[in-house]
């Protein structure tokens, strides 16, 4: 049975969403000061709708859009929310906001002109 969209998560559910390790989310916590999962007795973490909502735009941010840690927390703490009801600027549009390291969409086209480049050769 799957749990409600409001239900808590822990940690290990989280990780398995994301498909990352949980070191990696407890990495984050300590890199995105905007998260703050809920602790409970022994330390355990439970994220709220609003901590999953932000680990999953932290995870694409990092894991697919190229960002750094540092210029992901920058675009957080800019107000920076992608939703997909609204219009998302460029990334770069923000000059306080660092570029990701790649644009993977630029990064396809050189590989898509040098293996039509390589089959007419």
């Amino acid at each position: 049975m799957d749990k409600s969209v409001d239900a808590f998560r822990t940690i290990g559910e989280m990780a398995k969403e994301l498909n990352v390790k949980t070191h990696i989310l407890r990495y984050w916590e300590e890199q995105f000061p905007m998260l703050q999962p809920l602790k409970r007795a022994g330390g355990r973490r439970h994220y709220r709708p609003s901590d999953v909502a932000l680990l999953k735009q932290i995870n694409q941010l990092l894991g697919e859009e190229g960002y750094t840690i540092k210029g992901a927390r920058k675009f957080l703490a800019s107000g920076g929310n992608k939703t997909a009801a609204a219009p998302q600027p460029a990334p770069t549009a923000n000059p306080s906001v660092e570029k990701p390291l790649f644009d993977f969409g630029e990064l396809k086209n050189a590989r898509d002109r040098l293996a039509a480049a390589l089959e007419s050769a």
